[in-house]
């Protein structure tokens, strides 16, 4: 009997996947690139690759149900006459109006006054359901200027200078005519059901000179009352943060590629930027060679999504950090429920990253009223705080389980890396070693 071997399966090819090949075809067939929201969908390094060092002989542990672990955070101590107290280290990132409708920026504004922190305004300008159900509110000075005025300058608690964002960093939004509704028109002085696109630099200036002018100008509009922050994508973290310091930010907000956008190019989500692992220590670095670590804050985002991030972003010296799409995410988005109709648009729940179509069936992404009539502010706010407080509980169980008393006591020291990349982005040793990358001595 003649032994024969059975037929090899066809072997695809690594670098012309699936996907690539859709992409390439899409792309022949059309001449326009790839307009999507969300963040990247590659895998990179990212806070999973870190662990905490437990207490045991060598630290006493806390007693979580006896003994306190503070959690609060004050962002604006530098210059502000009335810097912000918040009783969590957890932030809503910006997020606009326009790209978001008027009932999500609400029930944002509601869970993160029941939670004791802060949310962001985004482009577009300032809502008054946003303004009124938002205790603490962050204004963001983009470069576009959409919506921008004296007077919510001076309605806001604080103002965020964008210079850049994580998932774009160099590179401006977009918004699709469909969701320019005459309010948002209106907000935004532009035509009715038009396309627009951000810019992606400031109009009145070009470097940390006068970036370091525009700060003092918002200073005075304000009276020195509120914090200045400024927001930079992650891509030179190091220089970004020493010169957004020297401008005179009292608050540094740095976003990692994991972040997300509202609608940009695919090929700028996927290939722009850096970790967000790879951001905290250089940033951290550039505070305290300039003796300003603590005294200028600095806040974290780009893909946190659970107590554990938080702590870890912390324990590398960041003060707070900042959630977008986890966010969204605890208000309805991409929600199951909606899975039929996910389907009909050619995605699924958990995948749905269209909002720039302005057809969310979740009623977050979306201008269509029969849609944003589908979420409920009030109950979409207490899910969002439900989230919150887990986030915040969870940190402060693995900050106790360290032995410390305050989530900002945890410390590089508290950490491992279970690869040699994260062990080198975050400088902590590599698990069952002393040793990481780069380390001095070695």
């Amino acid at each position: 009997m003649t032994y024969q071997n059975p037929p090899m399966p066809p072997r695809k090819s690594a670098t012309f996947d699936d996907h690539t090949l859709a992409e390439i075809r899409r792309a022949a067939a059309t001449g326009i690139y790839d307009i999507r929201g969300g963040g990247t969908k590659r895998k990179l390094p990212h806070l999973d690759d870190l662990l905490f060092l437990g207490a045991s002989m060598s630290r006493y542990p806390l007693e979580g149900y006896r003994e306190t672990c503070g959690t609060g955070v004050t962002l604006g101590t530098r210059f502000a006459k009335k810097p912000i107290a918040l009783k969590i280290p957890v932030t809503i990132a910006g997020m606009s109006f326009g790209s978001l409708s008027a009932n999500a920026k609400e029930a944002l504004g509601r869970g993160a006054t029941l939670a004791g922190t802060s949310t962001t305004t985004g482009d577009g300008g300032m809502t008054d359901e946003e303004r009124g159900h938002s205790e603490i509110l962050v204004y963001q000075y983009l470069p576009s200027r959409y919506g921008m005025n004296p007077r919510d300058l001076r309605r806001a608690d604080a103002i965020e200078v964008v210079v850049g964002q994580g998932a774009k960093p160099g590179g401006g939004g977009m918004l699709l005519g469909q969701k320019i509704s005459d309010r948002v028109a209106a907000m935004r002085d532009l035509p009715k059901g038009i396309d627009q696109r951000s810019a992606c630099r400031h109009p009145d200036w070009t470097g940390p000179d006068d970036l370091e002018i525009k700060i003092g100008e918002l200073r005075e509009i304000t009276d020195w009352e509120k914090p200045i922050y400024v927001k930079v994508g992650g891509a030179r973290p190091y220089y970004d943060t020493a010169l957004a310091a020297k401008a005179g930010a009292d608050v540094i907000v740095l976003d990692g590629m994991q972040g997300g956008t509202a609608a940009t190019q695919d090929v700028f989500i996927e290939h722009v930027g850096q970790p967000t692992l790879a951001c905290i220590r250089p940033a951290v670095q550039a505070l305290q060679d300039l003796g300003l670590h603590r005294s200028v804050q600095l806040v974290i985002s780009g893909g946190i999504r659970s107590g554990a991030d938080v702590a870890k972003a912390i324990a590398l010296g960041a003060d707070a950090v900042s959630i977008g799409t986890a966010a969204l995410v605890a208000i309805g988005d991409n929600d199951p429920a909606y899975e039929e109709e996910y389907r009909k648009l050619g995605t699924t729940a958990g995948a749905y990253d269209d909002w720039h179509e302005g057809r969310d069936p979740a009623g977050i992404t979306t201008q269509d009223p029969k849609l944003m009539a589908r979420l409920d502010p009030v109950r979409a706010g207490r899910r969002l705080a439900n989230y919150l407080k887990v986030m915040t509980l969870e940190a402060q169980t693995i900050a106790r389980a360290c032995g410390h008393n305050h989530l900002h006591n945890l410390e590089p020291e508290d950490l491992v890396a279970l690869t040699l990349e994260a062990a080198a982005m975050a400088r902590v040793p590599l698990a069952g070693t002393d040793w990481y990358p780069g380390k001095a001595g070695f």
